[in-house]
């Protein structure tokens, strides 16, 4: 049991070395970490790497995400100097982008959901 959670922190930190590597050949900056959740995703749909490979330590980071922003949250509280004129952009920004996430969102289920709703229907009439 150890021995497969090793092997799952090896091919998600194998997978962030690989970001990090692309992200440094890269011409402009682009956060490694964005790459390599675009390459597990490409991964997984590709079928190089399946759900069980990585899923208990997958499970783990998300039951403890709230965790790992605590470092952000102390270097924002360090730098409350800086902020200390732009609490109001930055409260702005903040409510905005909540509200698109949340319509996007919202969009994108329903997209999904119709896409679903047609797929089925259309295998339901080859099936006949």
């Amino acid at each position: 049991m150890k021995v497969k959670l090793l092997v799952q922190i090896g091919i998600i930190f194998g997978i962030c070395l690989l970001g990090e590597f692309i992200s440094s050949l890269l011409p402009f900056v682009f956060p490694a970490s964005v790459i390599s959740m675009m390459l597990v995703f490409a991964f997984l749909l590709s079928g190089l790497l399946k759900v069980e490979h990585i899923r208990e330590k997958g499970d783990f980071l998300l039951k403890n995400m709230a965790f790992f922003f605590i470092p952000s949250g102390v270097a924002l509280i360090e730098q409350v100097d800086a902020v200390k004129g732009k609490i109001v952009p930055l409260l702005f920004i903040c409510l905005i982008t909540t509200v698109l996430t949340f319509v996007v969102s919202a969009f994108t289920i329903r997209l999904v959901t119709k896409w679903q709703n047609s797929l089925k229907t259309l295998l339901k009439k080859e099936d006949k």
